[in-house]
């Protein structure tokens, strides 16, 4: 499987007419060879693999990476993996290099260990591209990610509780996580409660839980691939208004479920999203994207936005999590992963999204 992927960058980057290619951003190295440290740099030429890192992972490497050999040095990576391509290919040669991940500084030194017939040529998201369909390995570790993650929704409602602080309720979801066997937390837990879900990205905080929504974002990270989950859960009775609320959110995440299927931009599933909140009145209070793609990484393309014209194709993971956010007073998020097929889409996440009461 890895040296397919090897195989198909390289006639990626046959197309570009480059020569080579330079990879320093880690989760794609993982997904090229299978190396998992938090140094190295992977060499790619027309007719070579090579793993650059250091002695630390002499080990780990060897016993990680397929499709390349290791080398192991004492210089950091990038300058290892340059000082081996002046010596190892002659000629003139134009070798890539991703743009979006390479400081200044670090391409100003590996410039410095080229001769000048090897030119450097920025890329963009050329691994990135082909990480954006999954396939069937992907696609089983995101679901098994997904299963764990919502799991733990029934600890995350047993530890809401009023006068429970948020951090408390984010400390026990990812103790509980860790013991279900999760590698980590795809990103730092949200728990906003009160005034505070009216915050999209309100991270846990001293704030204690009183009456009121609190929306719970979270998810975790299982054989490297994430997961990713929102639910709005209301602690004490919610008023009429709050139940209209929350429902005009959930018929927005619905629309948007809907909408998804092979072949339509993913800014057609984010309008389908706004669409049932401008009819009440709400559209102003949606104040993010719909969605974006999840994998080895938290946010992958596609974004699901506004304006975007990027196509759907089946083995899309992305995010649908549209919400509304009234500042000073109220808001709720409701999120599902779901898998795009040729027909619709797969919803990944099983957990209910009825209005749960505390």
């Amino acid at each position: 499987m890895l040296n397919a992927r090897i195989k198909q960058l390289r006639s990626a980057i046959a197309q570009d007419a480059l020569q080579a290619i330079l990879i320093t951003h880690l989760p794609n190295i993982r997904y090229l060879c299978g190396f998992t440290g938090s140094s190295g740099a992977f060499l790619i030429t027309e007719d070579r693999s090579r793993l650059f890192t250091d002695g630390r992972y002499r080990t780990q490497a060897r016993a990680e990476v397929q499709g390349a050999r290791v080398v192991i040095g004492k210089k950091a990576p990038a300058l290892q993996a340059a000082e081996w391509l002046a010596a190892h290919k002659r000629g003139r040669i134009a070798v890539g290099m991703e743009g979006e991940h390479v400081t200044v500084a670090t391409q100003a030194a590996i410039r410095r260990e080229l001769p000048a017939r090897v030119r450097i040529k920025p890329v963009s998201s050329i691994v990135e591209r082909q990480r954006i369909v999954k396939d069937i390995t992907e696609l089983a570790r995101i679901r098994r990610a997904v299963q764990l993650g919502s799991g733990l929704f029934q600890h995350l409602l047993r530890a809401i509780r009023p006068g429970a602080s948020e951090l408390e309720v984010a400390a026990e979801i990812e103790y509980q996580a860790r013991r279900a066997g999760a590698e980590g937390m795809s990103f730092e837990t949200i728990i906003a409660s009160g005034r505070r879900s009216a915050l999209p990205h309100g991270r846990a905080s001293a704030a204690k839980i009183g009456n009121g929504f609190v929306v719970c974002d979270f998810g975790v990270i299982l054989a490297g691939y994430c997961s990713d989950m929102s639910r709005t859960v209301h602690v004490g009775q919610p008023s009429l208004t709050a139940r209209i609320f929350y429902q005009a959110v959930l018929e927005a995440q619905q629309a948007a479920l809907d909408s998804v299927r092979a072949g339509i931009s993913t800014g057609e599933v984010d309008a389908a999203a706004r669409k049932p909140l401008k009819k009440r009145g709400l559209e102003k209070f949606f104040t993010h994207s719909t969605g974006h793609g999840v994998g080895l990484e938290i946010h992958e393309a596609p974004r699901v936005a506004a304006g975007q014209n990027e196509i759907l194709a089946p083995g899309m993971v992305i995010t649908i999590e549209p919400g509304a956010y009234v500042s000073g007073k109220w808001g709720v998020r409701i999120e599902d992963m779901v898998a795009v097929t040729d027909r619709g889409c797969e919803v990944l996440t099983p957990t209910s999204k009825e209005l749960v009461t505390i």
